[in-house]
């Protein structure tokens, strides 16, 4: 039976780039046709279609590589899960170089430091995030979401729809927004100017 490596590689944001992973997983040995990716998802989300895919590939006796343990999972249970899944199935976990080895306990208690590691990481992005947030709010940076009809549109769907001449459905169509949008627009408070 010959051993198969399966890579998986994902970056957080559209704007990353998965060229340096997928040069170091195939310095490991991974064909390029055997990598999985997921591109603007984060390790916390265990929605990641590049993932699963990754995962259904693998076959007992296959080995799943990953460059870095971070980039697999951002919590303690979620990477205890995966690797517990992949050890049920007879599938080895490679972080990197090493072997992940789930009957030595110093190999086991290694993988849940670095997930540890991972998930502490995931939350002091998060933290720092809140943070900036909370200073750009207060220097009047962060605003939200901007409605989508400008002030003068906005009052003149309050007239419209005030002299009944037009429905919802007519409104959304006259403006090229949703319906929801015009539901928004009559409930907010009317803009100044």
């Amino acid at each position: 039976m010959t051993t198969i490596l399966i890579g998986y590689a994902r970056c957080s944001t559209d704007r990353q780039d998965l060229a340096a992973q997928r040069a170091a997983l195939e310095v490991l040995g991974v064909a390029p046709d055997r990598i999985y990716v997921d591109r603007g998802l984060t390790g916390t989300s265990r929605s990641r279609p590049g993932l699963d895919q990754a995962l259904a590939a693998t076959r007992t006796g296959d080995t799943l590589v990953v460059p870095k343990l971070d980039r697999l999972a951002r919590s303690v249970p979620d990477a205890r899960g995966i690797a517990d899944a992949l050890v049920a199935r007879g599938v080895r976990l490679a972080l990197g170089a090493s072997v992940y080895d789930p009957a030595d306990p110093m190999g086991k208690m290694f993988f849940n430091v670095l997930a540890t590691f991972a998930e502490f990481e995931s939350d002091l992005i998060r933290l720092r995030t809140r943070e900036g947030m909370a200073i750009a709010r207060s220097r009047g940076k962060l605003r939200g979401k901007q409605p989508k009809l400008s002030a003068k549109q906005q009052r003149e769907v309050r007239r419209m729809h005030g002299a009944g001449e037009h429905t919802i459905g007519d409104l959304a169509d006259l403006f090229s927004v949703s319906r929801p949008t015009i539901y928004r627009t009559l409930n907010r408070p009317a803009p100044e100017g």
